[in-house]
């Protein structure tokens, strides 16, 4: 069976957020792409921009049975400044050096916490908070089965390893 067909699935929606810039853009940063679309002069492109970003957004958090369309991205200021806002940091890396947050990871000993991420996130893959965690000793990772970029039961957790993290600190 071959996975990887055009067309299907996210493959479509990628397609279409990968056509939101222009072609020239299609094989760089598309997060600086985008943040310089979303500055543009003409209002027209600005909000096509945001409505791709959150398009794609609203896709890729959505893979969790049940999950439905975030009603936050009708809203045009939302949208607006919520793309801008990820892809300003996005474009620049988080502004960190790369390597820089595994680096600087032993700064972080004695500070308990608790990285909480799902399973199935196709935004952020597993690598970088199971990697964080084993640098992290006084930090708990905690991996959600059923929950992807959020909703699953991802938030239920999240409100655990607060009141974990409450109960150390206390």
């Amino acid at each position: 069976m071959d996975h990887q067909r055009h067309g299907s699935g996210l493959s479509r929606e990628w397609e279409r957020f990968v056509a939101g810039v222009p072609e020239a853009d299609r094989e760089g940063n598309l997060a600086a792409a985008y943040s310089r679309l979303l500055h543009d002069p003409d209002p027209a492109v600005r909000e096509q921009a945001a409505l791709d970003w959150c398009a794609w957004e609203d896709t890729h958090v959505a893979t969790f049975p049940g999950a439905t369309h975030d009603p936050r991205y009708d809203d045009p200021v939302f949208r607006m400044t919520f793309a801008r806002l990820v892809t300003h940091y996005w474009a620049n890396a988080g502004f960190v050096e790369d390597g820089q947050l595994l680096r600087d990871l032993p700064r972080l000993a004695g500070i308990p916490g608790v990285l909480v991420h799902g399973r199935t996130d196709i935004s952020s893959p597993l690598d970088v908070p199971w990697r964080v965690a084993q640098g992290w000793p006084d930090a708990e990772l905690v991996v959600v089965g059923d929950a992807g970029h959020g909703g699953g039961s991802w938030s239920a957790e999240l409100r655990a390893g607060i009141a974990r993290l409450a109960e150390r600190l206390a």
